[in-house]
């Protein structure tokens, strides 16, 4: 019973091991097979001190070293193709480092592609990142990965290989573990409530939906939140503090992660308070737009570059620009990196400059005089502050306040930041009210809430076999009243289409059932539009339509019947017509191809056997096509005939130290065997360069 015990232990693990997401390609080599690309050796020790020394109050920071690399699925890698897709993989090592993220200077991926991000033993994946992920400007900047390596795997179909751009310009390694990183104990969990004895946290779980820690540039970690507009429409505007650090460059490199708490109540000032908590980083978004900054009262506004994520259950925070006095407020940031947390001041906020106790009518900040409960830390940074209503009146820029003492805090006035820059970059006014309403008092919104009528399509590129139809999933989104129509715009030509039902509600979804027998096999983009009678809303999708019967490629070089050739010939076809994705290729001695010598698969139109080497040999070939839809009839067989080999060698003189005396020259004999006759030939080099030193010089080839 103890040896079965002990085998079920050693098991345990290899099966743990080999457990593979469904996201992640099936059918290819191991992962202990990808070439692994080790980073420059990084000292974590020497990197934290070095850290330490620079923080202080009003700097934002860093728990990452970025590592500058290039690489690309051209320069490091492995590409495999299966019957389904193109895969490139790649393994990336930074020994020590308690996590890594990636900040790809190029992204742009095809349709129908992914890439995904994962450890090698799988226990942590993230992704899939798609076409939806392609912005203008071509950056994408990933969530940490735990662990020191972790694996880039790129899926694609077969024939959009050369349309993919990836170029992978940094690896940032974790000098510091993120996700152990341990807050003041006297803080208080946002997942604390009645039951805890902490009702007083309930009525804000609106407000807290608006809260997220941040990365920057792969390496730098603040607090910031999304902030409603007076259209109410979703943009997702997001506040954080301009001493983050985040400009019109770097804004792309900005990763916001949403309901990053504890799943239980730790209870202030007890140890596990204070010790490291069990969120996650799953849910996040990655990417911004720079929209304006303004240092004197320690604002940045950016617009992530993608909806909000849909399971992120995000909350839009509304706000009061009007400046006027605050009978108590609400915070709620990351201290320390460390999961969501809240704190309380139930005294009145005074209106001051940076730093200063004394309120003023030319102030430019909003003075938390002492925390009640709770309090800030390093991480808090651009974290939002609420007055008695849950309106936002500042962002976090710095202080003194921490667990143990009664220190102030100061944020950047909400009031200041509205309209006191010169332009739009550098004033919230703007963004905030493009349509200069006046409006200086908002609400928040739930995100399910805010704006009007959408669409959404589930799955926009499909591929399709002609004549088979495809098909698109609709569904009608956002808070409207009433019925949207449904229709295509540029549709392929030949090409009939439906919805049922062709009028759906809020809610509701229909299908686009798009006939192909009259469309010529491509690729197709276009447009599914709905009205809703207060305007349109456009989605694009797309169609790669394959031909259904599959066309056997035809053969072109070498000739038929072709002789003299050199062995293992570069043989050619074409497949122009075929639809392929992948072809096979097969290499026999004889017509009826029972005696097969190899056999391949490529993407390409033409191979260069191994195995078809054998001297005044007919070889006979043929090649067949494989996509989606199927796999085509062998093409017409060709064969070729091969020369004689012919074997040279030098004579036992060979290589000749020539002299620099005289006309440096040297003679010396090749001996060639064709068909088991040996001659010999003699060679003469003369050497007319001028040089320096002995020269040694043998012949390369007869």
């Amino acid at each position: 019973m103890q040896r079965i015990f002990l085998l079920l232990l050693l098991i345990a693990p290899v099966l743990l091991f080999g457990q593979k997401d469904d996201r992640i390609a099936k059918g290819v080599s191991p992962i202990t097979e990808i070439p692994v690309v080790q980073m420059p050796p990084q000292d974590n020790a020497a990197l934290m001190a070095e850290e330490n020394a620079r923080r202080a109050i009003g700097v934002a920071y860093r728990f990452a070293e970025n590592i500058p690399t290039l690489i690309t699925p051209n320069t490091h890698g492995q590409w495999e193709f299966t019957p389904d897709m193109a895969v490139w993989r790649v393994r990336i090592a930074s020994p020590g480092a308690y996590s890594l993220n990636l900040g790809f200077g190029q992204y742009v991926m095809p349709a129908g592609g992914k890439l995904l991000l994962y450890r090698p033993d799988y226990q942590k994946i993230a992704g899939p990142f798609t076409p939806a992920d392609n912005e203008d400007h071509e950056q994408l900047w990933t969530p940490i990965i735990s662990g020191d390596e972790l694996v880039i795997e790129v899926q694609l179909p077969h024939r959009s290989v050369d349309d993919l751009q990836l170029k992978l310009d940094f690896v940032n390694h974790a000098f510091e573990d993120f996700l152990a990183v341990a807050s003041g104990s006297c803080n208080l969990d946002v997942i604390c409530g009645q039951a805890d004895g902490w009702g007083i946290v309930d009525p804000h779980r609106d407000i807290i939906q608006s809260v997220a820690v941040i990365s920057t540039g792969g390496g730098t970690f603040c607090t910031g939140f999304l902030v409603n507009n007076v259209a109410e429409d979703c943009t997702p505007y997001f506040m954080t503090a301009n001493h983050c650090g985040i400009n019109a460059s770097n804004a792309p490199s900005l990763v916001a992660y949403w309901n990053f708490q504890n799943s239980v109540c730790r209870q202030p000032n007890s140890p596990a308070s204070g010790g490291a908590g069990n969120g996650t980083l799953d849910d996040f978004n990655t990417g911004a737009i720079f929209r304006a900054t303004r240092s004197a009262s320690d604002f940045t506004l950016v617009e992530l570059d993608d909806p909000v994520s849909e399971t992120a259950n995000a909350y839009f925070a509304g706000w009061d620009a009007r400046g006027v006095a605050v009978s108590s407020a609400i915070g709620i940031h990351h201290p320390s990196t460390d999961e969501k947390r809240i704190s309380f001041e139930n005294n009145p906020l005074s209106f001051t400059t940076y730093s200063s106790s004394t309120p003023t009518s030319n102030y430019t900040h909003v003075r938390v005089a002492d925390w009640d409960v709770g309090t800030t830390e390093g991480g808090s940074s651009g974290s939002p502050l609420f007055d008695q209503n849950e309106r936002v009146i500042g962002q976090l820029h710095g202080g003194g306040a921490a667990c143990g003492n009664n220190l102030s805090d100061w944020y950047g006035s909400f009031a200041v930041s509205w309209n006191s820059g010169t332009n739009a970059n550098s004033r919230l006014r703007d963004w905030l009210d493009p349509g200069n309403t006046g409006t200086m008092v908002l609400d928040g919104r739930w995100s399910s809430a805010c704006g009007g009528f959408g669409i959404s399509i589930e799955d926009p590129a499909q591929t399709a076999c002609k004549p088979t139809a495809a098909a698109w999933t609709v569904e009608a989104v956002g808070n409207f009243t009433g019925s949207a129509s449904l229709t295509v715009v540029g549709a392929p030509a030949g090409a009939t289409f439906s919805f049922n039902p062709a009028i759906i509600e809020a809610g509701e979804t229909s299908t686009l059932t798009m006939q192909t027998t009259n469309v010529t096999p491509g690729n197709y983009n276009f447009t599914i539009r709905g009205n809703d009678g207060s305007g349109n809303q456009d989605v694009a999708v797309s169609l790669l339509l394959l031909p259904g019967s599959q066309t056997a490629p035809t053969l072109s070089a070498p000739a038929n019947n072709a002789t003299g050739l050199a062995p293992n010939p570069i043989l050619s076809w074409n497949g122009d017509n075929s639809g392929a994705t992948t072809y096979q290729v097969q290499i026999a001695t004889n017509a009826n191809f029972t005696t097969i010598v190899e056999t391949a698969n490529t993407t390409s139109t033409s191979f260069q056997p191994t195995l078809a080497n054998n001297a005044l040999t007919r070889y006979y070939w043929r090649v067949r096509a494989t996509n989606e839809c199927g796999t085509s009839p062998y093409s017409t067989v060709f064969n070729f005939t091969t020369n004689t080999i012919t074997c040279v060698t030098f004579s036992a003189n060979a290589p000749i130290a020539i002299s620099a005396v005289g006309t440096p020259s040297m003679t010396d004999e090749i001996f060639i065997d064709e068909d088991q006759i040996i001659t010999s030939v003699s060679v003469h080099l003369e050497v007319t360069h001028t040089y320096v030193g002995d020269l040694d010089a043998s012949i390369v080839t007869p």
